[in-house]
């Protein structure tokens, strides 16, 4: 099997066992409370920030410079901010009209973010891969724990809506596949040179850094305004320097 095959194998696997293993939880959970959905978006928010800050980007300035990996992380912030943007004017253009399952439509909708943001997380795992072997593993470990939280929050509204289980957990399971994709991109662009996988580590990086600031945290102290958010942070933030370190 060939490494690009095989990365982009892991970086698709851990987007789609991520997502649908978050899906299968709201199932088992039913109708997961705030205060439990605050705490897993806080501690993905936290594994992520540990990731971003401790491993990814230390490991794009080593590959390429300084300003290289600076340079792809103001790139990644540009990309999913012009992302989000879609989004929200297709949220916009969508809010005159009255559709029959609101629950549903927020479901699909977040599924859609979900699998924009997938995307720039496979670039990290395929960049990983080309630089080492056991760092492309070590990030798909973690994107793969930061996603299941995500499948839990596009599931749950679905099953408040009353979407079946079996199309509920199949576009969770959809949403992971971007992963993939991506780990074929950030693999084939990091094979060109050292700066390129610079550029690509700093770019997921400011694309996951991003999603973490300006959604799962903002999200997760809205969820439930006590302690528990912030004590899952730090949770997440210490669990990620202790899987970066020992992996």
């Amino acid at each position: 099997m060939s490494n690009l095959l095989y990365s982009t194998i892991v970086g698709a696997s851990a987007g789609i066992i991520g997502t649908g293993l978050g899906g299968a939880i709201a199932f088992i959970l039913d109708k997961p409370g705030k205060r439990f959905l605050s705490v897993l978006l806080s501690f993905s928010a936290g594994l992520m920030i540990a990731v971003v800050c401790f491993d990814l980007l230390p490991e794009a300035f080593e590959m390429g410079s300084l300003f290289y990996g600076l340079l792809g992380l103001a790139l990644g912030v540009v990309a999913i901010v012009f992302c989000e943007e879609l989004i929200n004017r297709y949220m916009s253009a969508r809010a005159g009209w009255y559709p029959s399952n609101r629950y549903i439509e927020t479901g699909i909708l977040l599924g859609i973010g979900i699998a924009l943001h997938n995307l720039p997380e496979g670039l990290a795992i395929g960049s990983g891969f080309t630089a080492r072997m056991s760092y492309g593993w070590e990030l798909a470990l973690i994107i793969s724990l930061h996603d299941i939280p995500e499948g839990i929050a596009m599931v749950t509204p679905m099953i408040i809506g009353g979407a079946g289980p079996f199309k509920a957990f199949i576009s969770a399971l959809i949403a992971g596949i971007p992963t993939g994709i991506g780990a074929m991109i950030g693999y084939l662009l990091g094979e060109i040179s050292p700066v390129l996988i610079s550029l690509c580590l700093g770019f997921a990086g400011g694309a996951m850094l991003y999603i973490t600031c300006s959604e799962l945290i903002p999200e997760s102290r809205e969820l439930h305004k006590g302690r528990v958010s912030s004590l899952g942070l730090i949770l997440g933030v210490i669990a990620g320097i202790a899987i970066t370190s020992t992996l």
